[in-house]
């Protein structure tokens, strides 16, 4: 890699995923999907996108994970595209970010434990 950091270049994916991910209305049938991280290994060999959806039922993050990998090749693509002065694309691999629907859970029991004082 020339003279961009990995924490740069993981910033600059982000960036340029949350814009293709979600162009041409591609997911529609789970709405907007929120990149919230992007780890790149140091040899660039993968990137680990993490991403949240605004629905936690179980059918919706089936089709945003399905979304996801179907468009990954085209996604990988276009990001070689923007992204182009990298000797090579790391692999991308999807993962559903959990963080926020865990503190969503937390936040109902709290109001739970609220409402019944």
């Amino acid at each position: 890699m020339a003279s961009i950091s990995i924490e740069r270049l993981s910033s600059l994916f982000q960036r340029e995923l949350a814009i293709i991910v979600n162009k041409d209305n591609r997911s529609e049938a789970v709405g907007y999907i929120n990149i919230t991280e992007v780890r790149v290994t140091r040899d660039l060999s993968y990137a680990t996108i993490y991403y949240t959806i605004l629905s936690d039922k179980p059918e919706d993050l089936k089709k945003a994970s399905t979304l996801l990998d179907t468009i990954n090749k085209t996604v990988r693509k276009e990001l070689a595209s923007k992204v182009n002065n990298l000797r090579k694309m790391p692999e991308l691999l999807f993962k559903y970010d959990e963080a926020l629907a865990y503190g969503n859970h937390i936040d109902k029991l709290l109001k739970t434990i609220k409402d019944d004082k």
